[in-house]
């Protein structure tokens, strides 16, 4: 993989970091999941002094990125910029350039898996593997966490277990007569003459793009219009990299966009695929339909521990700490803070400095060096009021 790009006078001094056992049983903070979020969000309490903590992951590291469709790629291009300042849009951790690392504009889902891995090993964490935490319940003073492999304690956990794991699938009826996008190994392997795909986000386009280059007709239907919003936030528009791409003669000629279509029912007769949208169109395929509805998230297992939002998203105090469970914090896409949506690596990155410090004052740890530092990186965002749809620093 190479050598990770460091500057060495922003980053603060991790080396001397080694596992460690819990102190009198109990960890000062579990992560759960080993993703961009957990493996990020160790990395900063490492830099900032906690010692005492653990990864538990129900796979192995980056097992969600490795499961991506061959062909998708990120949205978000990678620079190795840090040498004048700006941090790489998909590094995780302060000092380190994923372009750097592995020569690669627009990493695939393995390229990331191996970079995380990569990271994992070079800042030696501490971390379970093919460990399935099965509940998290919170004591007098410390969590008492269950796994397949037994029982911890901590007095922090941070819930990163993320959601591609987890797609929406239960929309309509017979929506489960439709294929998950998450569950496609490579469009390439993908027979059949024609598709439709409900949705027209980032997945539905990527899907769109790659079966529109390998000679498929493609139908896709949205029930709003995420290539015609009017917005520069990337967890409403489309991406610039997505728009590029919907350029393409292939995309132009073999793909039909529909806006503001709602879908009501899909039937399966005589193998034939029936899509019956609210205004009562009908479209056909003998081919599976495609569900590019994104993903319900795994927050919804520990909902216990948070109190719930309108829009069903946890709700978190200023440092994203459960208002009702003090200790347990949620980092990763599920964030949500007002109107404000942290979806993306280089959105909900920018709060791990926030609980990293949260965590380090309960402990009693010096956090003035790390705070400066992390901000001067865009990785400690606690100002959300500039966080409007056409802010620079969001």
């Amino acid at each position: 993989m190479g050598t990770i790009q460091v500057d060495e006078e922003a980053v603060l001094d991790a080396e001397d970091i080694v596992e460690l056992s819990p102190v009198n049983g109990t960890y000062d903070t579990v992560i759960v999941g080993a993703g961009a979020a957990g493996i990020g969000m160790a990395i900063s309490l490492m830099h900032i002094g906690v010692e005492s903590m653990l990864i538990i992951e129900r796979n192995t590291v980056g097992s969600s990125f490795a499961n991506w469709p061959a062909e998708t790629r990120f949205i978000t291009p990678s620079f190795p910029s840090n040498s004048i300042g700006m941090l790489d849009l998909n590094s995780i951790a302060i000092g380190v350039s994923p372009a750097y690392n592995m020569r690669v504009e627009h990493p695939t889902g393995q390229d990331f898996a191996d970079h995380l891995k990569f990271l994992a090993e070079e800042f030696e964490l501490p971390i379970w593997d093919h460990t399935n935490v099965t509940a998290i319940e919170k004591g007098s003073e410390e969590f008492n966490i269950e796994t397949d492999k037994g029982s911890l304690q901590a007095k922090n956990v941070i819930w990163a277990a993320g959601e591609y794991q987890y797609p929406t699938t239960n929309l309509f009826e017979g929506s489960e007569l439709c294929r998950h996008t998450s569950t496609v190994s490579s469009y390439a392997e993908m027979s059949g003459d024609d598709y439709l795909i409900i949705g027209g986000y980032e997945s539905g386009i990527d899907a769109a793009y790659h079966l529109s280059r390998n000679g498929k007709q493609v139908k896709v239907f949205d029930s709003s219009c995420p290539w015609g919003a009017e917005t520069s936030d990337p967890s409403v528009a489309l991406s610039t990299f997505s728009f590029e791409r919907m350029r393409a003669d292939s995309f132009q000629t073999q793909v039909e966009l529909f806006a503001e279509t709602k879908i009501s029912k899909v039937e399966l007769n005589s193998g034939i695929y029936t899509v019956t949208t609210s205004d009562g169109d009908v479209y056909t395929s003998k081919n599976k339909p495609l569900l590019a509805s994104g993903f319900d998230g795994s927050h919804k297992f520990v909902s216990h521990l948070f109190e719930q939002r309108k829009d069903g998203f946890p709700k978190l105090d200023d440092n994203d700490c459960s208002t009702t469970t003090e200790g347990m914090y949620l980092c990763g896409p599920a964030i949500r803070h007002d109107g404000h949506i942290f979806c993306f690596i280089f959105k909900y990155r920018q709060r791990f400095g926030i609980v990293a410090r949260s965590i380090a004052e309960s402990l009693g740890l010096p956090t003035e060096d790390f705070v400066s530092i992390y901000r001067s990186w865009g990785m400690f965002l606690d100002d959300l009021s500039c966080c409007g749809q056409e802010c620079l620093t969001c």
